[in-house]
């Protein structure tokens, strides 16, 4: 446990250090000064006399060549740059996805094929199992394994990119799948009651609570939602995505067991078992239980740079590219952090939690000694580095949790940091970190409250990337500087993966 003292009161939200890119400059007033002559006597004494006027020579000021001038009118893009980032892998595999489905179901709705309609229970659980399998955090890093295995650096960059855009955006099919299990489901249940005579009152019941669990588990993981009330997403999504296993069993169980025929219930397990929709539920529930099975208390050290920050220190080395969840509860309330880490050789890794709600300001205000994580950790987007020869990582503010271990455990990728005091907001053990294994040729640190303000992002990029002949930019921002870097690399031509906001 770190030995500073918890500041008193709530923890500031966390803002200067988070701005980044969007930080706007700072202009002081100017002191005013008295006139040096009686307001009587402004009026030019004399009015006829000729003046050459002396033009004003201001001295000259060295300026930085990539601060971003105050006011500077904000580039605009093409709009089909736009309509391009719109619509990204994660959308194109959700229209995949949910297109296939939606083929699938205009047949069996339209009378062509029965046997969808008497199995769209199957179909259902069948979506949701595969919604379920792309979201399971080891099927997850057995992909990245597979693809940072055999496709390091040599292939195409073309397929190179393609590989890292798919496995960033998984979701696609994950949300495809889920919204498409619904409209299955959805049929079954109106199948059912429309054969209510001879179905079991249960089974009716059961069917229309799964129904509606199913819905209010998919709605509460809209991106508003989780983005703006991850509480509401935590205790919905995820409980009533319990529940809605639980009813989905139920509902399959009790309509494989029912004979509609004879009106009674047949119980034989060997019937059961036979049922292709029983294995598809057995399948979700094992892919929803086995990250579970990696939770464990863990003790951890919370160091307090400043009031705005809490980096938690935790046992063991980690590879790049990883991120963690953690809670003060086992079961409830997971939130994830980008991993810093040495390697996996290492004695520590750690996570930096900037105070943005609840949960990362109890970190400040009441410094825990153990917390509740995942011992298996999950990809992100910055695994895949290793497929690159080299490449940039530029990060603002709290970014630099997600960034930071890329640089340095491999020395082809360049940093580059933006945010307000950062080595007074993020303590020695950050700053030690980059400064130790960071080279300085490799590393860009911009301090917008030394500097006066925001750079210009887009002149770093372009000059970096060129003079570094690096192959790719992996962007961690907010959602205001995440858009403008994505857009700006978009139209120069600089191939660029950027923070997800659609999942």
């Amino acid at each position: 446990m770190s030995s500073d003292t918890s500041p008193r009161g709530a923890a500031p939200a966390y803002d200067d250090a988070e701005k980044g890119v969007n930080e706007q400059v700072i202009v002081y007033p100017v002191e005013k000064k008295p006139l040096t002559f009686p307001s009587d006597e402004k009026k030019d004494l004399f009015p006829n006399e000729k003046k050459d006027a002396a033009a004003l020579q201001p001295p000259q000021v060295k300026r930085d060549p990539y601060a971003l001038q105050k006011g500077a009118p904000k580039k605009k893009v093409s709009k089909w740059i736009i309509v391009k980032l719109w619509y990204n892998t994660y959308r194109k595999l959700f229209t995949i996805a949910f297109s296939i489905n939606m083929i699938m179901f205009g047949f069996a709705v339209s009378g062509h094929w029965p046997y969808a309609v008497k199995f769209a229970g199957a179909f259902a659980v069948a979506n949701f199992n595969v919604s379920i399998l792309v979201r399971n955090e080891i099927f997850g890093r057995i992909l990245y394994l597979i693809v940072n295995t055999l496709f390091a650096k040599w292939p195409p960059l073309w397929w190179r990119l393609g590989c890292t855009s798919v496995l960033q955006h998984l979701g696609g099919i994950h949300s495809g799948c889920a919204v498409s299990g619904i409209i299955w489901l959805t049929l079954k249940v109106v199948n059912t009651y429309r054969n209510h005579i001879n179905e079991n009152n249960a089974i009716l019941v059961v069917g229309l609570l799964t129904n509606v669990a199913v819905i209010i588990t998919a709605v509460s993981a809209f991106p508003w939602v989780r983005n703006t009330h991850h509480n509401v997403f935590e205790r919905h999504h995820r409980f009533v995505g319990w529940t809605a296993l639980f009813l989905t069993w139920a509902f399959t169980i009790m309509g494989d067991i029912w004979d509609v025929e004879n009106r009674t219930w047949i119980p034989d397990g060997v019937h059961l078992v036979r049922q292709q929709d029983f294995w598809y539920v057995m399948g979700m529930t094992t892919w929803i239980a086995l990250p579970w099975i990696c939770t464990r208390e863990v003790p951890v050290d919370i160091e307090l740079p400043s009031p705005k920050v809490a980096v938690v220190r935790f046992r063991r080395g980690m590879q790049q590219g990883l991120l963690g969840r953690i809670s003060r509860s086992a079961v409830k309330e997971y939130h994830a952090f980008g991993i810093i880490s040495e390697g996996t050789h290492a004695k520590y890794h750690y996570m930096i939690c900037g105070v943005q709600g609840d949960f990362t300001r109890s970190l400040v205000n009441d410094p825990p000694r153990t917390l509740w994580t995942r011992e298996l950790k999950f990809a992100g987007v910055s695994n895949t580095s290793t497929l690159y020869r080299r490449g940039i990582r530029i990060c603002t503010g709290t970014g630099i949790g997600a960034a930071l271990s890329t640089c340095i455990q491999s020395p082809y990728w360049f940093l580059i940091w933006i945010g307000s005091d950062q080595e007074k907001t993020f303590g020695p053990t950050i700053s030690g970190l980059i400064h130790r294994h960071i080279e300085p040729e490799r590393l860009l640190l911009w301090d917008s409250k030394a500097r006066g303000g925001r750079p210009d992002t887009m002149k770093i990029l372009k000059d970096v990337y060129k003079s570094w002949n690096a192959e790719i930019v992996f962007i961690t921002s907010n959602y205001i500087g995440n858009s403008e870097m994505m857009q700006g690399c978009k139209e120069a031509g600089i191939p660029c993966f950027g923070t997800l906001w659609d999942f």
